[in-house]
């Protein structure tokens, strides 16, 4: 029985010390993602690399995430056009399940940069990967897919990206 329980206890341990070692930290990789955009296409976030990404977690049914949106668009809008090389990408992973609302919320605020879900709520794997376990969530990587930042909104976010991007 005591025999049992060291067992059991260490492969606890070991379970923990590896989802320990896995965490979305500053100065790791960024896990891919590969899911659908509205149109049913497949998108990888590995297409991206040589931007800077802010990978955005949000759904249409989270108000402080429908209320960033328009914020998101202004930053969007002056980074994209802004920045020489096209350097910039917004990546918006919607843990919605309901096509229709998430399609609708795009129309709506004319949502210009890629979207992407699996439609599986939070039971999608991308919500896992990425430790996401509120919303808004985001994630700032390199061109080279390393995480620069995390979960930076309003006036952070723009500082950031003003740094970052206006730099080069």
């Amino acid at each position: 029985m005591k025999m049992h329980f060291i067992l059991l206890f260490s492969i606890v341990l070991s379970g923990y010390s590896f989802a320990q070692n896995n965490k979305i930290e500053i100065g790791k990789k960024a896990p891919e993602i590969t899911i659908s955009k509205p149109d049913g296409t497949s998108f990888s976030l590995s297409t991206l690399k040589g931007k800077l990404v802010l990978i955005d977690f949000w759904a249409t049914w989270c108000a402080p995430c429908v209320e960033e949106q328009p914020e998101l668009k202004k930053l969007y809008d002056v980074y994209s056009m802004q920045v020489k090389n096209n350097t910039f990408e917004i990546l918006g992973v919607s843990l919605d399940k309901n096509k229709e609302s998430w399609q609708k919320a795009i129309d709506r605020f004319n949502i210009n940069w890629i979207q992407i879900s699996d439609l599986k709520f939070w039971k999608s794997p991308v919500a896992k990967a990425y430790e996401v376990d509120e919303l808004p969530f985001n994630i700032i990587i390199d061109g080279q897919g390393t995480i620069l930042a995390k979960n930076l909104h309003g006036k952070e976010l723009e500082d950031f990206l003003n740094k970052n991007l206006t730099q080069k």
